[in-house]
């Protein structure tokens, strides 16, 4: 067993308070049991519908997360039903007149069943007659079906559709357009800023006199709990219940919080903890492909809070990441305003060699999109060699569309999209359904047909037979390395200097040998050791074939002899519970525990930093000796500081190829001519003896990936489990915030807010904050990951009695604002120019000289009512999409950022919390412009909100008399006036209030909602 002292302690708690049931926070009250779900069938009242928390569904047959089964034949026509209290009968009306008065209504027609009467009714596109739209992308058909379905001459006029269906003359102009998403998805790091955002609304509404009931979301709201799971217990049979022990103390009070939420929001489902990872539970179990919304017909479409939303793309299903601004108003019915993108046309031709992956696949599709450069466009993939491909792997190229830049990489549905949804258990009624819509709708492709040549934006080409086995790292997702170049590639970052591809060891120390004492047995290390090795993320997880070949790697290995160092880390962490289901079925599970790769929990773990404690003599051998240290995982991020604060070298790699480094112990190997170690009988062993061919691994596919294990998996967690169902939560509709509490606190945005907007607000003689240079992630922005002892979140909870072995991560306390401030730029990795060369979470403030915390120094700042800038360079905010890497910042007091360019969903939510980003003209940047950081920076932006446009030009000036010109990036008219948008019922008039973050606020003003009534 690979446990850390620190966790024995925490165990033995756990296991006590596991077996005890209690009230979970001074905030919450016992609440008697709900009542029992109704069946699929049955008449339900308002209040029935809306009782979505997993733990309370009684049966079975409720498979969907909205109350109804694949398998049920009237499934198809009550997939989702928009909650509405009867107070919201005139608001339902209005829609209701809106959607009879659809500009497109002569389109709107029956689709036919075969064997009689219909499947429901739906926006035809053919029957437009329009020869444009047969030459649209897949992709932009959806935008379009979606555009004609609202169309009401209101949020979605006939000049946007028309914008639509001109797709191939206005994406070059960057247009605008609304889209409305059909539902919203949600893990639980951002699903609780979320619903304390909700929470906090409801307040707000109740303070100003309103009723608060009606802050609720008006489209299904999934959120799956599985960014909480930590990797304490590892290589024992007992980590899944250990850990989950773990999990539940630590995020007890968390955890009651979202169950409230379930139950008081409408419209809401809460996955509970050890179901699986969000976007594997989205593919497997919630992507519907097509909607049947009382006999409404129409392609299903996601947003979510999670950059790796858009691994449904691979469904089919147009899904992305936003920020939690933008997914708040999209729960609250809001069109999203975005520009219409270009789309790329990724041709796909032959097939993969054998023993090549999926994942060697997608790190090579990632290289060349990063090269192309497809930020803020949809990839769209297509060409013979897509029917080549499982739509797992499909999956997996979606999944990383962050890594490669693009808002979607979509894989239209055809027939390998079809036997996917029967071998996940969807059923057959349903899946005909699905076929027979898009194909009626020109939205399937049939690669056995002549195909019709579309039009891209640009175009791409890729032969499958050319990929070769590869990893990337050591420190970004798009360095891509061949397995045959991996050690030369490895020297060469000992060698240059520290970058993201170096590490700047002087060559006299690279051949350095640590030897120490690991639980009683020698051990040793050196510069590219491997000391966590981890089968984790949505990205792999999801992949049958490259997790049976994991477990064949593990078995061959094991039946030569090898074993994996003890003193290496190694996990497995699926993404469903099928995963344990297949694997035990092939016999491999075994040999995979016989390595070390014991299943720790279901959800994401260590590719979001879960990683756990390293045992004490190994971290003791790191950081006494200097060694650069690595770690292998099949994640999809893999930045610096990101995995664990002590592998300064980190690699994404298949699962298999997880297994080969873990028993090579170094990624210092050639795997071609090197032994991966010596097994039975003083035999060498080499990594062509352990790698299985691709006939082994489809054979070991076919015979243990059956539908009736996704069928048990998803029937069982609609019962929640145990620690789950204990908990007890009241009925209030109003939180009841406890100011004692770590993890959940009350944030000040909407505190002391007024019907009356602050109005614009100038940013003058601001002081430079930080000065980055490119590449800063939201890893480096935002907190996340371990909290360190010596940070100004840990003096917090310290001073509130919150001992370190208890202080859990930066994403399990993204409720509590007081410490997400603090953790704002607390990155280790953190290189701030100010510092002249030193690294780590600190800044110089101006006025003194001193050398602090950048909490500290932003607090010393906003205390003298001083405001505050940031400086970057390229690709600033790259990375997940989190909302505290906008949120946080604007605690801090920056008032803008002024950049070469920027992530658009951090770019998206700057704006949202009322931060300008701005970008250098092209050619320029700080450098080039003589900035040094030690400025102060007067922003001139327009007086008046109606003369802030999109992409104007404003003059910075600073105190030494430099003067330059910035594009202000708010891309859209909406990000200028209306972001989040809650719909609500005043007497007998329809308003919208619109809450816009700390946007144009005053200096003095501490509200953060500008609220604006149209009549």
């Amino acid at each position: 067993m690979y446990i850390t002292s620190g966790t024995s302690a925490l165990l033995k708690r756990a296991s006590h308070s596991s077996s005890t049931r209690r009230a979970f926070s001074s905030s919450l009250s016992r609440k008697p049991a709900a009542p029992p779900r109704p069946s699929a069938g049955s008449p339900q009242s308002p209040g029935q519908q809306n009782l979505r928390s997993l733990s309370y569904l009684s049966s079975a047959a409720a498979r969907w997360s909205h109350g109804v089964g694949w398998n049920s034949p009237t499934s198809a026509a009550s997939q989702i039903r928009i909650a509405a209290l009867a107070s919201d009968s005139l608001l339902h009306r209005k829609i209701a007149t809106m959607a009879s008065e659809n500009a497109f209504k002569g389109i709107f027609t029956s689709l036919p069943k075969p064997g009689g009467g219909e499947f429901g009714k739906f926006y035809s596109l053919p029957a437009l007659n329009d020869p444009r739209i047969d030459k649209l992308p897949y992709s932009i058909r959806i935008l379009l079906e979606s555009a004609i379905r609202n169309c009401d001459g209101f949020q979605v006029t006939k000049e946007d559709v028309e914008k639509i269906i001109d797709w191939e003359k206005t994406s070059p102009k960057l247009v605008e357009i609304p889209f409305k998403p059909a539902r919203v998805l949600l893990q639980d790091f951002t699903g609780v800023p979320a619903v304390v955002d909700l929470a906090c609304m409801r307040d707000a509404m109740n303070r100003l006199g309103s009723d608060s009931d009606k802050i609720n979301p008006l489209v299904p709201v999934d959120l799956v709990i599985d960014h909480s799971v930590q990797v304490d217990v590892a290589r024992s049979e007992n980590a899944v219940q250990a850990n989950m022990e773990l999990e539940f103390q630590r995020n007890r009070e968390r955890f009651a919080f979202l169950k409230w939420g379930s139950n008081a929001f409408q419209n809401m489902l809460v996955v509970p903890p050890g179901s699986g990872i969000v976007h594997q539970v989205n593919l497997e179990y919630l992507g519907r492909v097509v909607f049947n919304n009382d006999g409404l017909l129409y392609p299903d479409s996601v947003v979510g809070t999670d950059s790796h939303t858009t691994m449904i793309d691979g469904l089919g299903v147009a899904g992305w990441g936003v920020g939690g601004i933008e997914a708040e108003a999209a729960m609250l019915g809001q069109p999203m305003s975005m520009v219409l993108p270009g789309v790329v046309g990724f041709k796909l031709s032959g097939k993969l060699r054998d023993g090549v992956t999926a994942t060697d696949l997608v790190l090579t599709v990632t290289q060349m999109l990063r090269k192309h450069g497809v930020v803020g466009k949809f990839v769209e993939f297509h060409g013979a060699g897509v029917g080549e491909i499982s739509l797992a792997d499909r999956a997996t190229i979606a999944n990383m569309s962050p890594e490669y830049g693009a808002t979607m990489g979509f894989f239209p549905v055809d027939r390998v999209t079809l036997q996917y949804l029967k071998l996940t258990g969807r059923s057959d009624e349903t899946v005909e359904m699905i076929e027979a819509y898009l194909r009626a709708n020109n939205m399937f492709v049939d690669y056995s047909e002549p195909q019709q040549e579309r039009v891209y934006s640009s175009y791409l080409q890729l032969d499958l037979s050319d990929v070769e086995p590869c990893i990337s790292g050591p420190k970004r997702p798009h360095d891509r390395v061949t397995l045959k170049e991996m050690k030369a590639d490895w020297h060469s970052c000992l060698d240059s200097k520290v970058g993201f591809k170096g590490f700047a060891v002087p060559k006299e120390a690279q051949e350095k040998v640590v030897q120490f004492s690991f639980q009683g047995q020698p051990a040793e290390l050196r510069h590219g050791s491997v000391v966590i090795a981890a089968i984790t993320s949505c990205t792999n997880t999801s992949n049958p074939s490259v997790m049976l070949g994991a477990g064949l790697v593990a078995k061959k290995a094991y039946d030569l002899g090898l074993q994996v160092k003890p003193w290496v880390k190694t996990s497995l962490a699926p993404g469903s519970g099928v995963v344990k289901k297949y694997l035990d079925k092939s016999g491999l599970q075994e040999y995979l525990n016989h390595q070390g790769f014991n299943i720790v929990g279901y959800g994401c773990t260590t590719c979001i930093g879960n990683s756990g404690d390293l045992d004490e003599s190994v971290g003791a051998a790191i950081t006494e000796n200097d060694i650069v240290a690595a770690a292998v995982l099949s994640g999809n991020r893999n930045f610096e500081g990101r995995v664990h604060p002590l592998t300064r070298a980190n690699y994404l790699a298949s699962p298999p190829l997880v297994v080969a480094y873990a028993l090579a112990g170094t990624v210092d190997i050639d795997f071609d001519k090197e032994p991966i170690g010596v097994g039975k009988n003083g035999r060498e062993v080499y990594f062509r003896d352990i790698w299985p061919t691709t006939h082994e691994v489809a054979e070991a596919v076919q015979s243990s990936v059956l539908p009736e294990m996704f069928r048990s998996t998803y029937e069982a967690i609609t019962k929640g489990n145990p620690m789950w169902n204990q908990l007890i939560v009241p009925n209030d509709k109003l939180y009841s915030w406890d100011p004692t509490s770590t993890y959940i606190h009350e944030p000040p945005y909407f505190k002391n807010m007024t019907m009356d907007p602050p109005g614009p607000h100038s940013v003058k003689d601001a002081y430079c904050l930080l000065n980055f240079g490119d590449s800063i992630t939201t890893d480096h922005i935002s907190p996340a990951g371990n909290i360190n002892k010596d940070s100004p979140a840990a003096k917090y909870l310290i001073e509130r009695g919150v001992e370190r072995k208890d202080f859990n991560s930066y994403g399990s306390r993204r409720g509590n604002d007081e410490i997400m401030a603090r953790g704002t730029f607390a990155n280790i990795r953190l290189v701030n120019k100010l510092l002249k060369g030193e690294v780590g979470p600190k800044t110089v403030h101006i006025p003194t000289g001193e050398k602090l915390s950048v909490f500290d120094a932003a607090m010393k700042y906003k205390t003298a009512g001083q405001d505050t800038i940031i400086l970057a360079g390229a690709e600033y905010g790259s990375g997940s999409s989190r909302d505290w890497a906008a949120k946080g910042p604007m605690l801090l007091g920056v008032k803008a950022v002024i950049a070469k360019s920027f992530e658009r969903i951090h770019r998206s939510n700057l704006v949202g919390m009322g931060i300008v980003p701005l970008c250098f003209k092209a050619g320029e940047d700080a450098e080039s412009l003589g900035l040094t950081g030690q400025e102060r920076y007067t922003i001139d932006l327009p007086s008046k909100i109606s003369d802030i446009r999109p992409g104007q030009d404003i003059i910075v000036r600073t105190d030494n008399g430099k003067q330059f010109t910035c594009t202000v990036r708010f891309d859209t008219e909406v990000k200028t006036k209306k972001p989040l948008i809650i719909r609500l019922l005043n007497g007998s008039n329809f308003c919208v209030v619109s809450c816009l973050y700390l946007c144009f606020r005053s200096s003095s003003s501490t509200s953060t909602m500008a609220v604006f009534f149209r009549t």
